[in-house]
C-alpha cells in the first residue's frame, strides 16, 4: 500500500473501452540524457468476462464461473489491524498484518487451519521466508525493536524501524532473534538468496528534514546482508544511490521519486525490476551487492505512483502497477477511466523496455470501495503468460497478457463493498497463486482460498514450487513444444516438451537433459524420462510404466497409471501422491525422501524403498 511510457486519455474514454493513440507522456530515461518516445501504443484491452449491471450489495460474492471461494479464515480479535503480504513455505502460508504474522497450514487447501500467532506489531509486517528464517518489514516508527514496542514518531531520533528476522524452524513455536535498523525504515524487503548467504533490497520512501533516521535527499536502498549460518550477525551492508540525478522530479502528473516502493527480483535471469514512486527501473543484480540501474522509464499521463513489478516467466515482459491513490480511494470507476490506476504492460529486449498496453478490471466498484492494482504473481500455464492480481475492494482477477498488446480478463471474484454509505478501507491486499490454488489476504475479511478451474490455465497444476516470495520471482520450465495430440509416440531430446490435455498415441520417451511437463494426458504406451531434468504427470492416465531417473525433480500427482511406477537417483524434491497405480511404486536412491502431501496412492502390487507406506 502506500513508472515510463504511456499514452493520453482521450475525451470519450470509457471504462473497458479498447483505443490506441499517440504517447504524450512516454519517456526512456536514458543515463546520457532523455530521448522521446514516438510509438503509437495500445490501450487496456477488456475482458471477455461480462460486466454485471449492478454493484453487488454488502458482502455479496460476485464472480466468474471459473473461479470459486474455497475457505475463508476471519482474522482473530489480537489481529484487527490490516491484513498484508503472504509467503509460502511447502504445506504453510505466512500471513503478514500489521499486528505480526499468521502462520496458516494450508496442507488441505479447503480447510487452512491456523499453526500460530506471532503479536508483533509494526506496519505493514510485509513477510518472506527462506529456510527456518522469517522476515518482517517495520515502516511504521516504534518505541524500539522489540514486539512489544509501541508507535512513536520519525521525528525522534531513538525511534526504530527496519528488518525483523524470526527463526521458524519450529511454526508452532517462531523466536525473534535479531533486528536490523535501516534508513527511512522497511516499507517493503525484496529477498535474493544465495548458498551461504541471503541480501535484503530494502525499499522505503519519503524522507522530512525533521527525520533524523530519514533526511533527504533519499534516492537509495538499503542491502542487508544475512549469513545463513549465524543470522544474528546480519547487518546492513550498503545504501546504493540509484537516482544519482535525483529521479522524477515530480509535479508533472507522476510522483516525486525519493525511494522505491518495491523491487521484484529474479535471480535466475540476474535481474530485477523496481517500482520507485516516478521512475520504474531495470536492474542488473549480476553481482548482489552492487545492483546497477540499466533501464529507466516514466509515465507522465496515467502513472500516479509506480508501485510493483512483475516479470514474465520468459524474462521477456514486465508488468508494472500504478497505486493511484496509495490504495485508499476508490479508482475503478468511469470517472478515473481504464489507463489509470492500471498495470502497464511491457515488452523487454536487448536490455530495453518498450511499453504495449494497460490492463484495469473492466467492472465498476462503489465510490466507498478502494479499488486500484496491486500484488500479484504468474500463474504458471503452459505456453501462456498469466497474472493472477489483487485489487482490494475490487477483488481479484486473472488475467492473460501472452499478447501484450492485448491483455484480457479470464476470471474475476469479488466481495461487495464493506459499507454503501461510508468509504471503509478493506479488499484483497495480495493474492497469490501457489501449488494449484489462489491464496488472498483481505484486509478486512481475512485469508481466502480459491480455487481456478480454467482449461486455460489448469496446465499450471504441472509445476510445484518448494515455496514462494512473489517479490523474489522463481522461474520453471518455459514450454518449448506444447502437444495437445499426437499420433504417433513422442521422443524429446533436448528442450521442454509440455502436454497439455493431449492424446498421446504411443509411447513417451524423454532423453537426458530434456523436460517433460504433462497434464491431462492421455498415453497409449509407456513413459520413460531420463536424466537431467524436471519431470512432472498430473491427473493423466498412462496405458503402461512410468519410469523416472537421475532428475532434479519429480512430480506424479493424480494419475492412472496402468502398470508399474518406478523414481529413481532423483538429487531434488519427489512428489508422488493420489495415483492408482495397477503395478508396483518403487522409489530408490532419491537424495530427497519422496512425500505424498498427505495423499495417499493406491497401489495394487508392492511398494518397495523409499515409497513404502507412500
Amino acid at each position: 500500500m502506500s513508472g515510463t511510457a504511456v499514452v493520453s486519455p482521450s475525451s470519450n474514454e470509457g471504462q473497458g473501452q479498447m483505443t490506441s493513440r499517440t504517447p504524450r507522456g512516454f519517456s526512456r530515461i536514458g543515463f546520457a540524457g532523455i530521448a522521446a518516445a514516438a510509438a503509437t501504443l495500445v490501450a487496456v484491452a477488456v475482458a471477455p468476462t461480462a460486466a454485471y449491471a449492478e454493484i453487488p450489495g454488502v458482502d455479496e460474492i460476485a464472480s466468474s464461473d471459473n473461479l470459486t471461494q474455497l475457505a475463508n479464515v476471519p482474522k482473530s480479535a489480537a489481529f484487527n489491524s490490516l491484513n498484508s503480504d503472504l509467503a509460502f513455505q511447502g504445506k504453510y502460508a505466512f500471513s503478514g498484518n500489521y499486528n505480526g504474522f499468521v502462520i496458516y497450514d494450508i496442507s488441505t487447501p479447503s480447510a487452512p487451519a491456523v499453526v500460530t500467532e506471532v503479536l508483533c506489531p509494526g506496519g505493514q509486517n510485509d513477510i518472506s521466508v527462506l529456510g527456518n528464517l522469517l522476515f518482517l518489514s517495520t515502516d511504521a516508527p516504534r518505541s524500539d525493536d522489540s514486539c512489544t514496542s509501541t508507535a512513536s514518531s520519525a521525528s525522534v531520533k531513538e525511534a526504530w524501524e527496519g528488518i525483523k528476522i524470526f527463526d521458524i524452524s519450529d511454526k508452532a513455536a517462531p523466536k525473534y532473534i535479531k533486528s536490523v535498523e535501516t534508513s527511512c525504515g522497511s516499507h517493503t524487503h525484496t529477498l535474493i538468496p544465495g548458498d551461504t548467504v541471503a541480501y535484503l533490497y530494502v525499499s522505503s520512501y519519503s524522507p522530512s528534514s525533521s527525520y533524523p533516521d530519514c533526511a533527504p535527499p533519499h534516492d537509495s536502498i538499503s542491502i542487508v546482508k544475512v549469513p545463513l549460518a549465524t543470522p544474528t550477525d546480519a547487518s546492513v551492508l550498503a545504501e546504493p544511490n540509484l537516482f544519482p540525478d535525483g529521479g522524477n522530479p515530480g509535479g508533472n502528473g507522476s510522483s516525486t521519486t525519493s525511494g522505491c516502493h518495491d523491487i521484484t527480483a529474479y535471480p535466475a535471469k540476474k535481474i530485477a525490476a523496481g517500482a520507485c514512486m516516478g521512475d520504474g527501473i531495470l536492474l542488473d543484480i549480476s553481482d548482489p551487492e552492487q545492483p546497477v540501474v540499466t533501464e529507466r522509464v516514466r509515465d507522465l499521463t496515467n502513472f500516479a505512483f509506480w508501485h510493483s513489478a512483475s516479470f514474465n516467466n520468459a524474462g521477456t515482459k514486465v508488468i508494472f502497477t500504478d497505486e493511484l491513490g496509495g490504495g485508499g480511494t476508490a479508482e475503478c470507476n468511469p470517472t478515473t477511466g481504464p489507463n489509470r490506476g492500471a498495470d502497464a504492460v511491457y515488452d523487454l529486449a536487448g536490455g530495453e523496455l518498450t511499453f504495449k498496453s494497460y490492463f484495469k478490471i473492466p467492472r465498476e466498484n462503489a465510490m466507498t470501495e478502494n479499488c486500484v492494482a496491486h500484488n500479484g504473481s504468474i500463474i504458471p500455464a503452459m505456453g501462456r503468460d498469466i497474472l493472477v492480481q489483487a485489487w482490494y475492494q475490487g477483488g481479484i482477477s486473472v488475467w492473460d497478457f501472452t499478447d501484450s498488446a492485448n491483455p484480457v480478463e479470464l476470471g474475476y471474484w469479488e466481495r461487495g463493498p464493506l459499507s454503501t454509505t461510508t468509504p471503509i478501507t478493506g479488499g484483497s491486499w495480495s493474492a497469490y497463486y501457489y501449488n494449484g490454488h489462489i491464496y488472498s489476504n483481505d484486509i478486512a475479511k481475512g485469508f481466502d482460498v480459491l480455487k481456478l478451474d480454467d482449461p486455460r490455465t489448469n496446465s499450471a497444476k504441472a509445476i510445484r514450487f518448494a515455496g514462494l516470495n512473489v517479490q523474489t520471482q522463481p522461474d520453471y520450465p518455459v514450454c518449448d513444444t506444447v502437444l495437445r495430440d499426437a499420433s504417433r509416440g513422442v521422443t524429446a531430446k533436448t528442450g521442454v516438451t509440455c502436454i497439455d490435455g493431449g492424446t498421446i498415441s504411443g509411447k513417451v520417451e524423454v532423453s537426458k537433459g530434456a523436460t517433460l511437463l504433462a497434464y491431462k494426458a492421455t498415453v497409449a504406451g509407456s513413459v520413460r524420462v531420463t536424466g537431467g531434468g524436471t519431470f512432472s504427470l498430473v491427473d493423466s492416465s498412462v496405458a503402461g510404466n512410468v519410469w523416472a531417473d537421475e532428475l532434479k525433480q519429480v512430480l506424479v500427482s493424480g494419475n492412472r497409471i496402468s502398470g508399474d511406477l518406478d523414481v529413481h537417483d532423483t538429487s531434488g524434491t519427489v512428489v508422488i501422491s493420489g495415483n492408482t497405480i495397477a503395478g508396483s511404486l518403487e522409489c530408490e536412491y532419491n537424495k530427497v525422501a519422496p512425500i505424498n502431501d498427505g495423499v495417499k496412492n493406491t497401489v495394487d502390487h508392492r511398494e518397495k524403498g523409499a515409497c513404502y507406506a507412500l
